[in-house]
């Protein structure tokens, strides 16, 4: 009996505890920093989060790709920026349209970049909106005591 009322109590506490948690946001500069309970998540880990929410993972890994391509061409761009400045600084001959092209470059991976800050704080809304549906915040038990001829006893109704 008395394992039996053990398990019981401890799959009633489990089920509280093992809610997935939310994902939390936070406006910083250029896009939004994630975390759950104030531990930084990554992308990688938001998609793999998210598996139980189809729309949501979906749009996470596109989120994901283009930043992964915004993050690409932004540091060729740096790069073909930083040669001639370095070279101008140095006393040599700069390119000055490799410079150009690197600006280029840096403006076609802004538009990417917000984007997928856009894709990655709609899936963030989704998937948090998907947990307030079908957690257990609105399962509320109501436990009584029993007392009878046969015994004391705990019921609880939901």
């Amino acid at each position: 009996m008395k394992k039996t009322v053990f398990t019981f109590l401890f799959a009633i506490c489990a089920s509280f505890f093992a809610q997935s948690q939310q994902i939390e946001k936070e406006k910083v500069f250029g896009g939004y920093k994630y975390s759950i309970n104030g531990k930084a998540v990554s992308m990688k880990e938001m998609v793999n989060l998210m598996e139980s929410d189809a729309k949501a993972m979906a749009l996470m890994k596109k989120a994901k790709s283009n930043t992964t391509l915004a993050t690409i061409l932004g540091g060729a761009g740096g790069a073909l920026i930083g040669f001639p400045v370095g070279a101008a600084i140095g006393g040599g001959e700069a390119n000055w349209t490799i410079a150009g092209v690197g600006a280029g470059l840096i403006i076609v991976a802004i538009p990417i970049a917000s984007g997928a800050n856009k894709k990655a704080n709609e899936a963030v809304d989704l998937y948090n909106a998907s947990l307030d549906a079908t957690s257990y915040n609105n399962f509320k038990p109501q436990f009584n005591m029993l007392i009878n001829g046969n015994g004391v006893g705990i019921s609880m109704s939901f």
